[in-house]
């Protein structure tokens, strides 16, 4: 499972503010790096919050899932 934390950038401050978590279960990436797929989803997911979209980042985070 990989867990994406979302942040915008902030430019007044000059630091990176959390406004969320997405977690993806899918294994297949379609082709794309951690980065590239948890970027699209991020932007698509928080489009309505967040008017830059260019001020979205994430960090891609890989986690073992025990059944």
């Amino acid at each position: 499972m990989i867990v994406y934390k979302v942040f915008r950038k902030n430019g007044d401050l000059k630091t990176d503010d959390l406004i969320g978590v997405l977690a993806e279960r899918r294994r297949d990436l379609r082709g794309e790096t951690h980065f590239e797929s948890g970027l699209r989803w991020a932007r698509s997911f928080f489009n309505d919050m967040i008017k830059d979209r260019q001020a979205i980042s994430v960090v891609p985070n890989e986690f073992e899932v025990r059944e």
